[in-house]
């Protein structure tokens, strides 16, 4: 009814409705089953052997437990939207743009308030689209929203589409740190609205409130409690807490985030660089900056190849399958400091690779597994030394 665009879905109750219904919209699919709870289940599919076997092994499905599929959008920037509405008025809570791309989880991915690379034209758009599904949806509460951007976000954004995911009119995971951001205590708000008090009437309440500093929530794993598990991230959430770093740039409040997450990002030494054929342009940009910063690379063949031809210094290692010494000897040997790694989202890719992930977190090397975070990693060591101490009620006294 209100014209906005989401990825073509539909519902499925039968293995051959399923295999039929994906035909129809295309893979890679999103697949879930509709009674989960934190992606539980959910998995990226890529052909229809894929799809056979997530209906037979990975869920039950029956009229009543149907299995959702969605297209999946390659290379889409995701972004959480918080709102509180008493029925007439909507108040933006705040707008987080994550910091890995849409495919993985909401709750396992970094994200930053305010957006750190979207145009205000985008971020207006967003404000829009909630503020019309509140009203349309006569929520009267908290309410959140997951959009997905796909296409050119540079300039104002004119070449992007913006894809509703999915609206939940609940609290979500993200109010308690939308709230400690930027000072407005949400729940107590939307717990005034559902009693009857409009937003207008309610002291204090200012309507959205948009820091002039950046907070960013990372989120904490559990990996190093069970061996063997790869700590590649996907659609099926695995943290187990988050933590929040601010700072006057977005680079400061990532380096915090994530010192607060325990991953420690050295200041010297060598990265390790392997990465998939449609990351190797952005790979090579990381490579540079990490070459200015005074840090050695070693790359697998096929990313050395894009470093070297850019003209930046890196020492080609092999992967595990092409024999010793490979990288994994290396990571044991204490030889890599940091690990960068991203694969393609297929299972035999995703298994050929997990030995680098795993021999990261036996030895206690922070590594990434996706683009983007290996981005903004890069630009936190940037910052490095110029942290500042600031205590979240100086950052508040701010505000107000």
């Amino acid at each position: 009814e209100l014209g906005l665009r989401q990825p073509p879905n539909r519902i499925a109750r039968t293995e051959e409705q399923a295999l039929l219904l994906a035909h129809e919209i295309g893979y890679p699919l999103v697949v879930r089953p509709s009674y989960v709870l934190g992606g539980r289940a959910m998995e990226i599919v890529h052909g229809d052997k894929d799809l056979e076997r997530y209906m037979r092994e990975a869920v039950r499905v029956s009229e009543k437990s149907p299995v959702l599929l969605d297209r999946f959008l390659d290379d889409a920037i995701e972004v959480d939207v918080d709102c509180v509405a008493d029925g007439t008025d909507v108040m933006i809570g705040g707008i987080m743009e994550h910091v890995e791309q849409a495919g993985i989880h909401s709750g396992d991915s970094a994200c930053s308030l305010p957006p750190y690379s979207l145009p205000p034209r985008l971020q207006d758009e967003m404000r829009r689209q909630t503020r019309a599904m509140a009203r349309a949806l006569g929520v009267v509460g908290l309410m959140n929203v997951q959009f997905a951007i796909q296409g050119d976000t540079s300039g104002e954004g004119e070449g992007a589409v913006v894809y509703v995911l999915e609206v939940n009119p609940r609290a979500s995971r993200t109010v308690p740190f939308v709230s400690k951001a930027t000072a407005q205590p949400l729940a107590k708000i939307a717990a005034r609205c559902m009693v009857g008090q409009r937003l207008a009437f309610q002291p204090g309440v200012r309507g959205e409130v948009i820091p002039a500093y950046f907070s960013v929530k990372e989120a904490v794993f559990p990996f190093n409690k069970f061996p063997g598990v790869d700590p590649i991230l996907g659609p099926e959430m695995r943290s187990t807490g988050e933590v929040m770093g601010t700072g006057r740039t977005f680079g400061e409040a990532m380096l915090k985030s994530q010192l607060g997450a325990g991953s420690r990002l050295p200041s010297q030494g060598t990265v390790c660089i392997t990465v998939k054929n449609a990351d190797k342009t952005r790979a090579v940009a990381v490579a540079r900056d990490l070459h200015a910063l005074g840090f050695l690379l070693v790359a697998t063949k096929g990313t050395a190849a894009a470093i070297g031809e850019a003209g930046i210094p890196v020492r080609a290692v092999n992967k595990v399958k092409d024999g010793r010494p490979h990288i994994v000897d290396m990571v044991k040997g204490g030889e890599i400091q940091l690990v960068f790694t991203t694969v393609d989202e297929t299972r035999t890719a995703i298994a050929d690779s997990r030995h680098i992930r795993q021999a990261a977190l036996a030895h206690r090397i922070t590594y990434y597994t996706s683009m983007a975070g290996c981005e903004a990693a890069v630009e936190g060591m940037k910052h490095r030394d110029d942290l500042e101490v600031v205590s979240l009620q100086e950052l508040h006294a701010e505000l107000h």
